[in-house]
């Protein structure tokens, strides 16, 4: 195997930490080139004094000027950038063979795109691009070469179990359906009217897992899932009514694909997201990912449920805009990151944020996804209206 150089988009995150780890097991095949965070530099000059990268990016000029000096005293050669100019550059510059895109949120956009377009082998963490910009980001995968792995771990099980020419329809290949699986996380049989008062502690602590606290919250509402489902439309060229969310409190199977000849193909696990991760860094090859094997005499049963979408009105809510199409899932991104930090700072209710997220989306048409400024374009408009409700607690 020819040694690989990575960028790491959201290094500091669960999911960089993770693929440094995978790293740190492989320094014959893999080296960090760039490690990119947003404003964690303690954590990021730990990452560059182990990792030595080229280069290391952080959000703003003062960070990157407090994290130059304490690379020059420490006697590293990594150069210091910032700003998502810099994000775009080493995603996409000669020198990078692969970009693993972690970023949480709609900030990993613009250098995921950017990857894409210079026809890099892409390991997809954050399901964001594809929910606001979908059919661009695939646009510009086919047109440019680009290798497009997916990370999430329902999506690497899904990619695993589907043949290997699945671009050529899912129908052709015999696909009859995409089961995505669903931890339920927290709240699962939490009495409705409970919910109201949930905590930011209560909602981080998924019981399968360990994330960081904003896709910990997305996946106590279920956000997170309906994300994955347009994420899979994509990915996938699945339509909706082929993508059921099986509710699997276990997380030991990570989804699964049914055959028209009665066959259901599954990817088994422990949760753990260094195995996806490995998978995408090595394919089509395999490496150890540190992860123990699955014992399945200790696992013992597995339970499957319908979901709740009363209960997770934010499941349903991904239908509708993946349905409605345009920019209708970009707007409901936007309005769920800000629902989301509201709900974290204390501003807003947990079940606040369904409401939140409904009411943008009642107020606000969406438009054709006709370009990059067109997306961006519906997210800072839902962005600012999503502020502007929490500030007035106009929402119903």
């Amino acid at each position: 195997m020819i040694r690989q150089n990575i960028t790491v988009l959201g290094s500091t995150g669960s999911i960089g930490v993770s693929t440094l780890d995978v790293i740190r097991r492989h320094p014959d095949h893999y080296q960090a080139f760039a490690l990119c965070a947003h404003s964690q530099i303690n954590k990021l000059f730990e990452q560059c004094l182990e990792f030595r990268p080229r280069f290391a990016v952080v959000r703003d000029a003062a960070l990157a000027a407090q994290l130059a000096e304490r690379c020059r005293v420490a006697g590293l050669s990594t150069e210091v950038r910032h700003g998502v100019e810099a994000l775009v550059e080493l995603s996409s510059c000669s020198e990078a063979d692969a970009v693993m895109a972690a970023i949480v949120g709609a900030a990993g956009l613009e250098p995921t795109l950017a990857a894409a377009r210079a026809g890099k082998r892409v390991m997809l963490a954050n399901k964001e691009v594809l929910v606001m910009a979908g059919e661009l980001f695939m646009h510009a995968v086919r047109e440019h070469g680009a290798t497009l792995l997916p990370v999430d771990s329902e999506h690497n099980a899904i990619f695993q179990s589907l043949p290997a020419d699945f671009a050529r329809g899912l129908p052709a290949c015999g696909v009859q359906k995409i089961l995505l699986t669903a931890s339920g996380g927290p709240f699962r049989t939490v009495a409705l009217g409970d919910l109201e008062h949930v905590t930011p502690e209560q909602a981080c602590a998924h019981p399968n897992w360990v994330m960081g606290r904003k896709i910990s919250v997305d996946s106590a509402t279920m956000m997170n899932k309906g994300l994955e489902v347009i994420e899979a439309r994509w990915l996938f060229d699945a339509p909706p009514e082929m993508i059921q969310v099986v509710v699997h409190p276990q997380s030991v199977i990570h989804s699964a694909v049914q055959y028209a000849d009665g066959s259901v193909l599954a990817q088994l696990g422990k949760p753990d997201m260094r195995t996806p991760i490995a998978f995408a860094m090595a394919w089509p090859e395999r490496i150890a990912a540190g992860v123990e094997p699955l014992d399945l005499f200790k696992i013992a049963r597995l339970d499957f449920f319908e979901p709740d979408f009363e209960r997770f009105r934010c499941l349903q809510l991904a239908y509708d805009v993946l349905h409605a199409g345009g920019t209708a899932p970009a707007i409901l991104n936007a309005a769920n990151e800000v629902a989301v930090a509201a709900f974290l700072e204390g501003q807003l209710p947990f079940l606040g944020i369904a409401r939140l997220n409904e009411q943008v989306l009642q107020s606000l048409s969406a438009g054709p996804e006709g370009s990059l400024s067109d997306v961006l374009g519906a997210d800072t408009e839902a962005r600012h209206l999503a502020a502007q409700l929490i500030r007035e607690r106009s929402f119903a």
